[in-house]
C-alpha cells in the first residue's frame, strides 16, 4: 500500500496548508474589535518526531500553532506520519477494538491532520477537525470528523455547520450523514458531566468498506467540508461585542473541553501511548480555562 499511504499523507499535508493560509487571511482581515491594533497572528511551525524504543526513525510531522492573534486566541493545525511498532499498551488497546492481527504483529503506519481552534471572541465558536488513515499488516482504515464547540450557542450557526457537512457527505450514500452525526453525538459526549461538549458534527472510525479509493474520497470530503462549514461562522461572530460575563462562560466551557480531551479522546490516548511529541498531542488544550 505504499502508493495509497503516500496519497493519504500528501492529502493531509495539502489540507493543512490550505487551512493555515485561510486562518492567516482571517487574521489579516480583522480591522475592528479589541485586538484589531495588534499584529496579525501567524503560525509558528515546529517539526515533531516520534520516539521509538530502539532509536530508529519512527516518523513525525509539523506542529503549527498560532497564539494571541486578532481572531484566534490559540489554534493548532498539526499533520503527522508515524510508523514502527506499537508498544504493549497501545497494541492491547487496538486488539481490544478488534483490529485484525494486532495481537500477533504490532507494526503500524498512521498519518493524519488534527485541528483545534480556540477564539478570542466568546461568541465565535471553537472547533475541532481531524482526519486520518491507519494501517497494520492486517487492515487499513480511515477515521475522523469535525464538531462545533460554541460556548454561546446560535441555532443558525449550528444549522449552517451541519448543512455544509450533510451536503459534502451526500455523494457518498443516503443515510451516511445521519449515521456519522449520530456517531459524533455519542463520541463527543462527556459522561461525567452528562452532556455533549458542543453542538455536534460528524465522526467516523475504523472505516474500511473494502474499497480504499471510496473510503479515501469520503475522508477527503470530510476535510473539504471544514472551511466552508466554519469560516462563515467566524466572519459572522468575530465582531460581536462581548462582556466579562461572556468571557467567563467561555472559560468554563473550555474546562469542559479540556476534561473531554484528557479523559476520553482516543487520539490523545493513542498519541501519548505511541511516543509522539507530547506538545503536539496536547496542542488541543485551550490557553486558559476555568472550573467552577
Amino acid at each position: 500500500m505504499a502508493e495509497e499511504k503516500a496519497q493519504a499523507a500528501g492529502w493531509f499535508r495539502a489540507l493543512r496548508d490550505e487551512i493555515v493560509a485561510a486562518f492567516e487571511t482571517l487574521e489579516d482581515a480583522q480591522a475592528t474589535g479589541p485586538f484589531a491594533g495588534a499584529a496579525s497572528g501567524r503560525f509558528e511551525v515546529t517539526e515533531t518526531s516520534r520516539a521509538s524504543d530502539d532509536g530508529s526513525d519512527a516518523g513525525g510531522g509539523l506542529m503549527s500553532v498560532m497564539r494571541g492573534g486578532r481572531v484566534f486566541e490559540k489554534v493548532g493545525v498539526n499533520v503527522s506520519t508515524v510508523y514502527g511498532r506499537l508498544g504493549e499498551p497501545a497494541q492491547k488497546a487496538m486488539a481490544a477494538r478488534g483490529v485484525p492481527g494486532m495481537d500477533r504483529d504490532p507494526r503500524f503506519w498512521a498519518s493524519g491532520i488534527s485541528l483545534v481552534a480556540h477564539m478570542q471572541n466568546p461568541h465565535t465558536p471553537a472547533v475541532h477537525m481531524n482526519t486520518r488513515m491507519f494501517w497494520t499488516p492486517g487492515v487499513w482504515w480511515f477515521g475522523g470528523g469535525s464538531d462545533l464547540n460554541p460556548c454561546i450557542e446560535y441555532a443558525e450557526d449550528t444549522a449552517h455547520f451541519h448543512d455544509v457537512q450533510k451536503a459534502h457527505l451526500a455523494p457518498h450514500g443516503e443515510g451516511l450523514y445521519a449515521e456519522l452525526k449520530a456517531w459524533a453525538d455519542e463520541y463527543f459526549f462527556v459522561p461525567h458531566r452528562g452532556r455533549a461538549r458542543g453542538v455536534g458534527g460528524i465522526f467516523m472510525d475504523d472505516r474500511n468498506t473494502g474499497d480504499w479509493a471510496a473510503d479515501f474520497a469520503l475522508t477527503q470530503d470530510i476535510g473539504r467540508a471544514f472551511l466552508p462549514a466554519y469560516l462563515p461562522l467566524v466572519e459572522r461572530r468575530r465582531d460581536t461585542p462581548w462582556t466579562e460575563a461572556d468571557k467567563d462562560v467561555q472559560l468554563v466551557h473550555r474546562g469542559l473541553y479540556a476534561e473531554y480531551n484528557l479523559v476520553y479522546d482516543r487520539g490523545t490516548k493513542f498519541g501519548l501511548a505511541t511516543g509522539h511529541d507530547a506538545n503536539a498531542v496536547l496542542m488541543s488544550l485551550p490557553p486558559m480555562a476555568k472550573w467552577i
